[in-house]
C-alpha cells in the first residue's frame, strides 16, 4: 500500500517559546484569541513567539496603550532567526502588575546576539499588557 506521508501541520510544531509543548496548545491559543494569557509570564511568552513568527497585530494589541509603538515603528528585524527563549524570573510586583526577566537569543546576518531584559507588564480589564523593559547590563 502506498501512503502519501502526511506532512505535520505548525498547529503540531513544538511552541517557539519553549515550552515543549504544541504551538496550538500553547501560544497558539493566545495569539488565535481562544485564550488570554493567565500570567505575565505566558504573555511573555506568546510574545516571543510572535516575533518569531512575525505577528505584528498580536505584539502591538499586548503592549499596554500607555507605550505602544505606532505600527510603522515596530521592526520586526525579518532578517533575525530567533533560537530560544530562557525566562530567568516571573514576579508579581503588585496585584495587577508584575516584572518578567528573559533572555531571547537570536541570529542576525550570521552573528549570535541575545537580547536580555526585565519587562513590565499590567493587567487591565482581566487581561495582561506589556508595558516596557529595562536592559540590564551585561554581567547583571
Amino acid at each position: 500500500m502506498n501512503r502519501k506521508k502526511r506532512s505535520r501541520s505548525a498547529c503540531d510544531e513544538r511552541c517557539p517559546c519553549g515550552s515543549q509543548r504544541p504551538y496550538a496548545d500553547c501560544c497558539g491559543l493566545f495569539l488565535e484569541g481562544a485564550a488570554q494569557p493567565p500570567d505575565a509570564a505566558a504573555l511573555m511568552r506568546s510574545r516571543y513567539t510572535a516575533y518569531v513568527i512575525g505577528r505584528c497585530g498580536y505584539l502591538l494589541a499586548s503592549w499596554h496603550a500607555s507605550t505602544r509603538p505606532l505600527q510603522s515603528d515596530l521592526d520586526l528585524a525579518p532578517s533575525a532567526r530567533w533560537l530560544g527563549l530562557e525566562i530567568r524570573r516571573h514576579v508579581a510586583t503588585g496585584p495587577a502588575t508584575a516584572i518578567v526577566e528573559f533572555l531571547a537569543r537570536y541570529r542576525l546576518a550570521g552573528r549570535a546576539g541575545c537580547q536580555h531584559e526585565v519587562s513590565r507588564f499590567v493587567r487591565e480589564d482581566g487581561r495582561w499588557y506589556y508595558v516596557d523593559g529595562d536592559f540590564p547590563a551585561a554581567g547583571e
